[in-house]
């Protein structure tokens, strides 16, 4: 029976009733209806997407040092910097960059339909980087580029993932699917440590490989199984507006990242002239893409959604959330490599691996506490959840600034399970309420908008927090480290000369699981008398001579991150009540014009025509009520549901 033959909902004009719902277009691929279980076939395509594009983003941090020994590159030496940044930034910047893009155009042409291209993308280019060849610069430069494109997928899978998800189910039933995807998402940025530490020794060729065979079912079965149930209207795209967007967001980004490289004689690059004006620059253009947008026809960035009080809040305390947690995963990777494991007899080679083994409560955190939330939130409201996860966070984040740099590990354990926990009741809450506060049309590009926001602040997190890190060894490392290794025999000279590197050379080192001492003196190791050399380059020498200094940027990062996760909690506080964007707006004018009653005589195609005509009338002047400053303001758009 064709789809457009079924009762429709007075809400949604021109547009069948379906099982889990949401709306859908009537069409070819929707034909017969999606089936009953079709919102857990969604959900579970998704979450494989979601899944696949996460653990991709994290598997390189542990794998870093067998890919570089595998093309003969050393990261640590001068020039060579930016080729580790950017393998680890890239990903992340071009997924920050296009997810709004491709929420725009998902609206447009079909979420469905992108997020399966999303599918494709992501795995031809998971195999061409496990094709790579070449050796030395050029080889770093192919990982590079084939990590951008890939990332391109990965913000296809982003920005259409929870659209779907939000019009296969109910929105009594959202929290949950929701919840789950995100915590699949949470999750596989930490399976990617684990599987890291386990692919990279054997072949690092395995590291991009692991996702392709996924890569290729998802794309089959997505193709196979997924239905368009979106609303979906003919528009243009919107070309100064994403041309404005991208420039504004990359010259952002970019400045970010290479403004925690050192620059001159300076320990960071915040002062370069290079650094102060891509961030300028990128500000002026986001500032210029804002006045784009209110005079755009068709804007890729709808600005007028930020009336919505739940829309506005979610993102907000999304971001502060993000800026909180996205640095993280990094700084305790540092921790656990430089200073814990080995002071606790594990070689600087193998702490990798350990490093990821060591974060899984932060995981398991999350698990438990993602899918619990999110079912709660669909029949009590997000907010309890999203304020209360963020307190526990900030608290979690005090407990680890308490703690002594050579900690027991059970203590860090269970503060990582609260911490993930915490973020675990936030997360799917937070997500399901700016699902549920948007118009059907509009669910891709605000996902995409809510992404960006997300994976923006990840990225300034990472900044924030190797700065403050940075700054917390500048003040005392140079002299510490002089003192240290002229006491074992070192060269006035040599020892000079390593106090000089900046401390970014240390974090690295300590990132890729390098033995810092024995990677930054190099051949002055062999003219220093065996038993000096063995304490220089054992596991208690650069712990100990780090500890102090490292504690000291610990204590900001943390502090940062309590004040950030304290003010999302105010403004998951302010969210109002449960908002439900279609229980909360009027049919619109025309809309039982559209589609024909049951049992009606069908009317003619020129018939057809004029009611589609009307319909399309009817919904933009929905729009322009639901977007005027006069309609869903701020501060009266969430009113509890009873």
């Amino acid at each position: 029976m064709p789809a457009a033959s079924f009762p429709p909902p007075a809400r949604e004009p021109g547009r069948a009733a379906q099982p889990g719902g949401g709306p859908r277009l009537d069409g070819p691929a929707a034909r017969g209806g999606p089936g009953r279980h079709y919102k857990w076939i969604a959900l579970s395509n998704t979450t494989l997407g979601v899944l696949m594009a996460t653990v991709n983003a994290s598997i390189l941090l542990i794998a870093l040092p067998d890919i570089f020994r595998g093309i003969g590159v050393n990261p640590l030496q001068p020039g060579n910097t930016s080729l580790l940044l950017w393998l680890i930034m890239g990903y992340i910047v071009v997924t920050a960059v296009l997810v709004v893009s491709f929420g725009r155009l998902g609206d447009m042409y079909g979420r469905v339909r992108m997020y399966n291209l999303g599918f494709a993308v992501f795995s031809v280019f998971s195999v061409m980087l496990s094709l790579t060849w070449m050796h030395g610069t050029a080889a770093a430069l192919w990982l590079i580029v084939m990590r951008i494109l890939q990332g391109v997928g990965g913000a296809m899978l982003m920005a259409n993932s929870s659209a779907l998800l939000t019009d296969a189910f109910p929105s009594d039933q959202r929290g949950l699917a929701l919840g789950l995807n995100q915590v699949a998402g949470i999750a596989g940025s930490f399976i990617g440590l684990v599987l890291g530490g386990l692919l990279g020794p054997v072949e690092w060729h395995l590291v991009f490989l692991v996702s392709v065979p996924f890569g290729a079912f998802g794309t089959f079965w997505a193709y196979w199984k997924l239905r368009e149930l979106g609303v979906r209207r003919p528009s243009r795209l919107d070309w100064w507006g994403n041309l404005t967007f991208g420039i504004g967001l990359i010259a952002l980004l970019v400045g970010i990242t290479y403004g925690i490289q050192p620059y001159g004689g300076h320990t960071m690059g915040w002062t370069s002239p290079f650094v102060i004006g891509t961030i300028a620059g990128g500000a002026a253009m986001l500032v210029l893409f804002c006045f784009v947008e209110t005079r755009a026809a068709h804007p890729m960035f709808r600005l007028g959604l930020f009336r919505i009080r739940a829309f506005t809040a979610g993102n907000l305390a999304s971001l502060l959330s993000s800026l909180g947690r996205g640095g993280l995963m990094f700084i305790l990777i540092i921790w656990l490599q430089g200073i814990y494991l080995p002071r606790h007899g594990y070689a600087f080679s193998v702490t990798p691996l350990w490093a990821g083994i060591a974060m899984l409560p932060l995981t398991a955190g999350f698990l438990i506490a993602g899918p619990l939330s999110g079912w709660l939130s669909d029949h009590f409201g997000a907010r309890p959840f999203t304020t209360g996860g963020m307190v526990v966070a900030a608290g979690s984040f005090l407990l680890l600034e308490r703690l002594p740099v050579d900690f027991v590990y059970w203590q860090f354990a269970l503060i990582l399970l609260l911490n993930g926990a915490g973020m675990g009741l936030f997360a799917s809450p937070n997500r399901a309420a700016i699902m549920n506060s948007l118009p059907a049309e509009r669910r891709g590009v605000g996902s995409g908008m809510s992404a960006t926001f997300q994976n923006s602040a990840m990225v300034l997190s990472i900044g924030i927090f190797f700065t403050l890190i940075i700054f917390g060894l500048a003040s005392s490392l140079p002299s510490t480290l002089t003192h240290g290794l002229a006491a074992q025999g070192v060269p006035a000279a040599a020892a000079a000369k390593l106090a000089a590197l900046p401390p970014v050379a240390v974090l690295f080192a300590s990132l890729l699981g390098y033995n810092p001492v024995r990677t930054l003196l190099g051949p002055v190791i062999a003219h220093l008398p065996p038993s000096h050399a063995a304490y220089l380059t054992g596991r208690g020498f650069f712990p100990s001579l780090i500890s102090p200094a490292f504690s000291q940027g610990l204590s900001i990062a943390f502090d940062f991150a309590i004040a950030a996760c304290l003010i999302a909690a105010v403004a998951s506080l302010l969210r109002g009540g449960r908002y439900v964007h279609d229980e909360h707006v009027p049919a619109a004018p025309g809309a039982m014009a559209a589609v024909a009653a049951p049992g009606a005589t069908q009317p003619s195609p020129q018939a057809n025509g004029r009611a589609t005509a009307r319909a399309q009338s009817g919904n933009d002047q929905a729009d322009a009520a639901r977007e005027s400053p006069g309609a869903n303001r701020w501060w009266t758009a969430a009113r509890p549901a009873g």
